[in-house]
């Protein structure tokens, strides 16, 4: 934290390129973002129907992020790092981290690097159907106009999985067209475009697509380098097609299809990665306007990831293959919401959903050289249904407000197995293992007290996860660590609860919430021997700390900070009885960031971040530690006209070596080092 105050200065580096005072132009001329900005609380976003902050979430800690700047190499999976104690498995972003790794949770829930956070697209779920990690690098493919970050877990409408909270990204149908392109450090690219048009009567087309590339970093730290690394490059794309139209009688329909594929190398020979998908959704909306609203929504996921893993001899002067993965997987789903009331009042929701997800993972391994000489399959399915219902009491004169929620779900995994065989010859194992089905409740209840300027609130829930496919079939290795699945995993089950205030005059907001969670059947990365894991069901994870936030409007800008102190730790015993009383792999125990970002009212803008992350293990022994790291981005943009504007932009400017992973020999992989882009963007 000390570093973090330290750091601080520079965010007086842009202030006077900010320092402008120049009358705003015409907002539309400019800025395709179409969300009411805070401190609103009935925010509607464009484009996403009756999807909005819910009157039961104004009970919890919540953040709306509004100023995602895509294009230019900015990326969402960055941006969300400012929002202190929310967690991404690795530090490392979707340019280099292998794509198995970038699971998020809030709260200290971490256990691996499956989502302990529900993170929805328009409402639709966009955990991986095999995995439960999030493919960031598919919403290259998507205009998102903002994000909801809500702290908490036991949504009852959002569907099962809020363990830690809620990330809700919103899509924006772009007016007119927006286009950027930049050329950064390492010979990089990034291109990206976004168009809308109106479409008969009522309705809306937008078609968004990115591409990026670049020659990449060396991962693995400088002093350890061997003949065998190199930089890891990537290359991304993805391309969007979302519709609107009018059905009559004010009803709306709305249409979404989108790709995306994902190219990235790991810095040796033998480690390239290849994920893509394609989803598509299909929502009805019946009159949002209306005394009575429901909607219908259907949609699909498929992914495809193919995988290399390699083993690097000590010296780090050879390599040789250690395990190719092929996995694909396909989500399903439906959902039906009725919401009666009169107008955005409703203080009733209720409905139904459904998920199922398949997928398989196929492995060559047990190489000799270069010809591997076994070959596994293994996977499964689950299916999740559920009912929810969510009440919102008016706001009393007292300035009560009061809120109830629950969901009652049935899940069922489907009969797993797994084969192995000696390629070209006789089996090894080929196991069944039996269909496994139960009953799950989840729910929250919370209490708003508002007067004048004060906010005081609190608020009780339970959530619960099911193991995904991942955890339960699929075995890896990552260098000499071997991590076996378990079949037998049961779901997690967290109790949680949280006090808050909250402090607002229009130009000052003071927030803090103080909350405890227990994490009941923690699935984590059990160390059964010297570079051998296992999944395994922990007794539980208990985490309780302090979120807290400010932020101040100056005028010309916008000064923000965040801090999250985490106290976690695991409850074990049996097998596991060496992790008792140890905090958690990958969860740190301080967080914070500092930002200044300009309100956008002059030709110059700009933004400077500060973002601290503590110290944390990278085993769930604790013997292996990654180190702190401070680091600085900024930015400065000049706006020529309405439509013509200029970009410089920096990543990790100090060149901080932020520590991303540490093997167990000892080899440390960084993540993104000091990166500089220029670019233009231009809007019609």
């Amino acid at each position: 934290m000390i570093r973090l105050l330290a750091g601080a200065t520079a965010l007086a580096l842009p202030a006077a390129a900010m320092a402008q005072t120049e009358e705003p132009a015409d907002e539309d001329a400019y800025c395709c973002v179409h969300i009411v900005p805070l401190p609103k609380e009935d925010i509607v976003v464009n484009g996403s129907g009756l999807l909005r902050l819910a009157d039961a979430d104004k009970t919890l800690g919540r953040t709306l992020i509004t100023d995602v700047d895509q294009g230019l190499g900015n990326r969402v999976e960055n941006r969300l790092r400012d929002e202190a104690g929310l967690v991404q498995f690795r530090r490392s972003d979707g340019r280099s981290a292998h794509p198995t790794s970038q699971g998020v949770t809030l709260r200290g829930l971490g256990g691996n690097a499956s989502s302990r956070a529900l993170v929805t697209l328009d409402g639709v779920p966009q955990a991986d159907p095999f995995g439960g990690w999030v493919a960031w690098s598919a919403y290259d493919a998507i205009h998102l106009g903002g994000i909801f970050v809500i702290r908490g877990g036991g949504s009852g409408v959002d569907g099962p999985g809020a363990l830690g909270g809620t990330i809700s990204l919103h899509s924006d149908m772009t007016s007119g067209a927006i286009a950027s392109l930049a050329y950064g450090s390492r010979n990089s690219w990034d291109a990206s475009a976004s168009a809308g048009t109106a479409l008969g009567d009522g309705g809306r087309v937008a078609i968004d697509g990115r591409y990026s590339r670049g020659d990449g970093f060396t991962p693995i730290a400088r002093a350890q380098r061997g003949s065998v690394d190199r930089p890891a490059a990537y290359e991304q794309g993805g391309l969007g097609l979302r519709l609107r139209f009018d059905a009559g009688d004010d009803n709306q329909i709305e249409a979404s299809l989108r790709g995306f594929s994902d190219r990235r190398d790991r810095g040796t020979d033998f480690t390239d990665s290849k994920l893509g998908g394609v989803d598509a959704s299909f929502r009805f909306l019946h009159n949002p306007y209306a005394e009575t609203q429901w909607l219908a929504l259907a949609y699909v996921q498929l992914r495809e990831l193919e995988s290399g893993f390699a083993s690097v001899a000590a010296g780090r002067n050879s390599v040789v293959p250690a395990l190719f993965q092929r996995v694909p997987a396909t989500g399903l789903g439906a959902r039906v919401e009725v919401r009666p009331g009169i107008g955005f009042a409703n203080p009733l929701r209720i409905g139904a959903d459904w998920r199922r997800t398949t997928g398989r993972t196929e492995e060559d391994f047990f190489f000799a050289g270069v010809v591997p000489g076994r070959h596994r399959i293994a996977g499964g399915s689950s299916d999740t249904v559920g009912a929810f219902a969510e009440w919102t009491s008016d706001e009393t004169g007292d300035g009560l407000l009061f809120t109830l929620s629950g969901r009652l779900d049935h899940w069922r995994l489907g009969e797993g197995y797994r084969l192995e065989r000696n390629i070209g010859g006789s089996t090894i194992t080929n196991l069944r293992f039996a269909g496994r089905q139960g009953w799950e409740g989840s729910g929250r209840a919370g209490v708003r007290w508002q007067s004048y300027n004060w906010t005081l609130r609190a608020a009780a829930y339970r959530g619960w996860r099911l193991p995904t496919l991942n955890e339960l079939y699929r075995p890896f290795r990552v260098g000499a660590e071997v991590t076996t699945a378990n079949e037998a995993l049961e779901p997690e089950r967290l109790w949680g609860g949280e006090i808050g205030v909250d402090w607002d005059n229009g130009y000052t907001r003071l927030s803090a919430t103080f909350f405890a969670n227990h994490l009941s059947n923690a699935i984590a990365n059990v160390t059964l021997a010297p570079n051998l894991n296992q999944r395994q069901n922990l007794d539980a994870i208990d985490s309780k700390g302090i979120e807290v936030s400010a932020e101040q409007d100056l005028g010309i800008a916008r000064l923000r900070a965040t801090y999250a102190f985490t106290d976690a730790k695991v409850d074990a015993a049996g097998v596991a009885a060496a992790l008792d009383g140890r905090r958690p792999a990958q969860i740190a125990k301080h967080g914070g960031s500092l930002s200044l970002r300009s309100d956008m009212s002059g030709p110059f803008e700009g933004f400077a971040t500060l973002r601290y992350i503590g110290r944390q293990n990278e085993d769930d022994l604790g013997l292996l530690r990654l180190g702190d790291a401070l680091t600085l981005d900024a930015g400065v943009s000049y706006r020529f006209s309405d439509a013509v504007s200029i970009e410089a932009r920096g990543e990790n400017l100090t060149n901080e070596l932020v520590p991303a992973a540490i093997s167990s020999s000892g080899i440390v992989e960084r993540a993104t080092p000091r990166t500089l882009w220029i670019g233009a963007r231009a809007r019609f």
